[in-house]
């Protein structure tokens, strides 16, 4: 990923962590613009017109939206270091099951319905995330990615 990178995020955002943590694993230096979400500026509006929502990555004047498409795209443009995902097509279609899940399960649980839903989540990811068959690569890939922002809340429910 060469030349101008630039993330519009504000920073408590989990969602914009996702895309901070993939271009400093990967090395990638970028300027960052934090966004006022009550006054939103005309670039977050007019490079991402259908959500009007950070984080936005713009990559040479083209934007990309959403985190998780983010984090594949850098991983993608990238792909010479450090890769957020196994080559393998299974290892890759499993850490992408688990980046949803998170995406659809364990975050919309813990925010939803006032978290009641949340051990049986937590208990999901735990039962399902066998940490001895990925590859260090997987661990502090996508999946782990997506994960990072809800460790205090996941160590929690793992300890239970």
């Amino acid at each position: 990923m060469a030349e101008e990178v630039v993330l519009l995020d504000f920073w408590p955002s989990m969602f914009g962590m996702r895309s901070r943590i993939a271009l400093a694993g990967k090395g990638i230096k970028y300027e960052y613009k934090e966004e006022d979400l009550w006054n939103k500026s005309a670039l977050l509006l007019q490079t991402n017109p259908v959500h009007k929502k950070i984080p936005v990555l713009i990559h040479n004047g083209k934007p990309v939206c959403k985190s998780l498409i983010q984090v594949q795209y850098i991983d993608e443009v990238r792909h010479d270091k450090a890769p957020l995902l196994p080559s393998d097509p299974y290892q890759k279609a499993t850490a992408r099951f688990w980046a949803d899940y998170v995406d659809k399960k364990v975050f919309c649980d813990n925010y939803l319905d006032g978290g009641y839903h949340v051990p049986f989540a937590h208990k999901g990811l735990a039962s399902g995330l066998s940490l001895d068959s990925y590859t260090t690569s997987v661990c502090f890939g996508l999946t782990f990615l997506l994960v990072i922002f809800k460790i205090k809340m996941l160590f929690v429910w793992l300890v239970m």
